[in-house]
């Protein structure tokens, strides 16, 4: 994927509105992708942007995060430990459904006389609304307006709204709400599945050609019904329910019905001219491993009834009222740059939809958007999503690490197959095992176990969260460390160094390598933090570190030998060249030519035989440079402009992946420009469809890539072991960048102009930060400011000005509305003081 340099919306149908997502025309052809920009969703239940209707689209989907079938993984020839197990998301029965008939004309969207039509999804509600002006074949003007949530207070219960006016004439309306499994009985459904996998990409999530939903259990009575089944593999159960309310002045009757795979409730209304029709429908989904399917019935009755009890409007603000508090911890503002914004926050957006309810589940590739990438869990959560969830929601971030924790057996049982200590985290999963039946570019992805380490130690650097370690979680850190210290291995040459071979990094065009230097950079962190942390957890709880010993037979000596092989790590450079080789024999391939590579023949993955790939210097995605970011500390500003500028010109981009960690390293190097071309590529990746693929689900990695560019691209900010530095890069063109950070349990906001930084503590106690160097210390009575030009950074005192305080919060809760007019003086050095 070529950078891109402007905003490549078309804003005729896409009009900005820096607070929602706004379709203001009707169009065909692209209904995956529109399908998937306007899904809503929880991070437990997500539902795709189709028509309420549920007809003429590209995949209507409805995803439940982790609920999966599995099937035998089938290869040409086997070889001990390959992955046997595939693991699949499953399209659950959709209960959005809608379907409108007026005087027996069915409403087809894409077949309608459409004189006006506008959908909006808002980021501050949280809420898909849809309005429709359509001419029936006889000439009748009816209004069709719709309101669609997933509820982020009630993880299991979605809400749609479905109203009717026939706007000039009477008219006989059928309103026809039902639950429908597409999975098994829908061939409009299976068709388009059948056609995606018939386009080689492997991208997409595997086609099922039998059963998947085996049906056990339907209830129907009043105006609710519920379906109930079993996975014909895996053995996950799933019920979904609906209930209904109709609210009209028109006369009306209803009736129901139901079946194994579709349950009705339909409502004839002799409408009359400009009275409308008003559906509520309820919806709920609980889904197990294993609890019987009528135990989660009774769940849905039990949501439902809950919502029963209280108005839909109410239901509405309690999601406003969830997200007002979201954007309160995770905004960011780029002022004067509107465009930029609305993409911004759509992204962010995204990351509450794949985040908010997991509640002990992963974050998958797709979220719950789509069914790309089959449901999996990758190592993109902790690298790419977990830094946005550590600072600004660490509850959400510590029941990821815990979901981690829990697939720890699993990890161990995979390391013992692979003849290693310790644990080895399966690349790609659902339940724990390893799903991928392409070692090379999967399971020898070790690095693995050290991006989840890496999260784990961010994690409890940035909120001193000791007890999650001490309950558990320092499992991790000595589980991965014990598997570095197995894996790699000791060679003399003149001085003893310790080597990983037959390794995998980031970049899948170079596969089982020797010596990867982010493999080697990363591991060799990870045994530092599991020495530091276990070093830590016996001064200060010996009672907890002498359980350690015990749970995991731990002994000194492993310690010991930690820091030896971190410390004697293997980090590959080139004198003559000045850069790090991305592994040991990566300097010696041959050079592939990008530029004289046509754009039909992008991605690669897709055009050439890996073998032809592995033989050239070609990355899919940045590997030394995500080193250089993640690891910062250990390397010199000279050997970071020199590595980013060797590899930048070999990365393809082919993965969305690497956009968003160029676009950080170019700022921090001084590519300026390049750092922007690269951050608008991934802010739009999925908004524009740049990589052609948006129709399979959002790209989740990269909107908190998104995140990660502003805050750590150009807010320059840096965690190193719990100190919190800045070195802000703002864009020329930019205003005024704003961000909040939670540290230490304290919420700073962050204001970055091009003369100065400043910082407001917004909620909690004082904390320390660093600025090019100056430490500075946030209190609770004022911001502090931070001048930033060839002087070097200079406070300036505590003295606020007008700007200072208005609409900051008291410690008493209050808002400063007054405008005070002070005086601000510069902070003198010692001398100057004393002189």
């Amino acid at each position: 994927m070529n950078p891109i340099t402007a905003d490549p919306l078309d804003r005729e149908r896409f009009p900005v509105d820096e607070w929602a997502l706004v379709e203001d025309e009707y169009a065909r052809g692209d209904e995956g992708v529109t399908e998937t920009i306007f899904a809503v969703g929880n991070g437990y239940l997500g539902l795709r942007g189709n028509a309420d209707e549920g007809r003429g689209g590209h995949s209507f989907g409805t995803y439940v995060n982790g609920f999966h079938e599995t099937w035998p993984i089938r290869h040409a020839e086997e070889a001990f430990g390959f992955a046997r197990v595939g693991q699949t998301i499953v399209n659950v029965p959709d209960a959005k459904v809608v379907r409108l008939y007026v005087d027996d004309e069915p409403f087809v969207l894409f077949e309608a006389d459409i004189l006006r039509h506008s959908r909006r999804l808002d980021f501050r509600d949280g809420v898909l609304t849809r309005e429709v002006d359509w001419r029936t074949p006889s000439g009748k003007r009816v209004l069709v307006r719709s309101r669609r949530l997933v509820s982020l207070e009630e993880r299991h219960l979605a809400v749609v709204e479905y109203e009717v006016t026939v706007v000039d004439a009477d008219a006989s309306l059928l309103i026809s709400s039902q639950i429908l499994n597409r999975q098994d009985l829908d061939d409009e459904y299976h068709a388009g599945m059948r056609a995606a996998a018939g386009a080689f990409d492997p991208r997409r999530a595997e086609a099922f050609d039998d059963r998947v939903l085996q049906p056990v259990l339907r209830r129907n009575g009043g105006t609710r019904a519920v379906l109930g089944y079993r996975t014909t593999n895996s053995g996950m159960t799933i019920a979904v329910g609906a209930d209904h309310v109709l609210e009209t002045e028109n006369e009306w009757d209803e009736s129901s019905s139901i079946d194994d795979d579709i349950a009705k409730h339909v409502y004839r209304v002799r409408a009359k001219a400009g009275q409308p029709v008003r559906l509520l429908k309820t919806v709920a989904y609980h889904t197990s491993r294993g609890v019987p399917p009528r135990e989660l019935a009774d769940r849905c009755d039990r949501t439902l009834d809950r919502a029963a009890e209280k108005p839909s409007d109410e239901i509405f603000a309690e999601q406003r009222a969830w997200l007002d508090d979201y954007w309160a911890r995770t905004d960011v503002e780029v002022h004067g740059q509107p465009e930029i914004q609305q993409a911004v926050r759509w992204n962010l957006f995204q990351l509450a939809q794949a985040t908010a309810r997991t509640d002990g589940q992963g974050v998958a590739a797709k979220g719950v958007t789509g069914s790309g990438y089959g449901g999996h869990y990758f190592w993109d959560t902790e690298i790419y999503v977990l830094p946005f969830l550590t600072y600004t929601a660490p509850n959400v971030a510590r029941n990821a690490l815990r979901f981690r924790l829990g697939m720890l057996d699993a990890a161990r049982e995979r390391a013992i197959e692979l003849n290693q200590r310790g644990a080895l985290f399966p690349w790609r999963t659902i339940n724990g095992l390893e799903s991928s039946a392409y070692y090379a570019a999967g399971t020898a992805q070790y690095h693995i176990d050290a991006d989840i380490s890496h999260a784990l130690a961010q994690y409890v650097q940035a909120t001193d969260d000791d007890d999650f370690l001490e309950r558990g979680a320092v499992d991790i850190l000595v589980e991965t460390a014990r598997l570095w210290a197995d894996l790699g291995f000791w060679r003399s040459n003149g001085d003893q160094r310790f080597h990983i071979d037959g390794v995998t990094g980031p970049d899948e065009y170079t596969t089982v390598v020797d010596d990867n230097l982010y493999t080697n950079v990363m591991a060799r962190a990870n045994l530092r933090a599991a020495v530091r942390y276990v070093t830590k957890l016996s001064e200060r709880s010996p009672g907890a570190y002498q359980r350690l010993v015990t749970r995991l037979g731990l002994e000194e000596h492993e310690i010991t030998g930690w820091q030896l092989a971190a410390e004697a790590m293997e980090i590959p450079y080139d004198e003559h060249r000045g850069i790090h080789p991305q592994d040991a024999q990566f300097l010696d391939k041959e050079l592939w030519d990008l530029d004289a590579t046509p754009l039909n023949k992008r991605p690669l993955l897709l055009h050439y035989h890996p073998l032809v790939i592995y033989r050239f210097q070609v990355l899919k995605q940045a590997d030394v440079v995500l080193a250089l970011f993640l690891q910062g500390d250990e390397f010199t500003a000279e050997q970071k402009l020199r590595d980013f500028e060797y590899y930048d010109a070999l990365t393809t981009g082919d993965s969305t992946l690497s956009g968003v960690v160029q676009s950080i390293i170019a700022a921090e190097v001084g590519h300026h420009q390049l750092s922007q071309q690269y951050f608008l590529s991934s802010l739009y990746v999925d908004l524009a469809d740049l990589h052609h693929n948006t129709a399979d689900g959002v790209h989740v990695a990269s909107t908190g890539g998104i995140w990660s560019a502003l805050v750590n691209g150009y807010g320059g900010m840096r965690d190193w072991l719990g100190s919190f530095t800045f070195d802000p890069r703002l864009p020329a063109d930019w205003e005024q960048l704003t961000f909040r950070l939670t540290i230490h349990g304290s919420r700073v906001r962050v204001d970055l102009a091009a003369e100065e930084i400043v910082f407001t503590l917004e909620t909690g106690d004082p904390v320390t930060v660093a600025v090019r160097g100056e430490s500075l210390e946030v209190p609770r009575d004022h911001p502090v400011r931070v001048a930033l030009d060839d002087q070097g950074p200079r406070i300036t005192t505590p003295v606020p000005t007008t700007n200072d305080l208005r609409g900051l919060v008291r410690a008493d809760g209050s808002v400063i509305t007054a405008s005070i007019p002070t005086i601000s003086i510069d902070r003198y050095d010692e001398d100057e003081a004393s002189a």
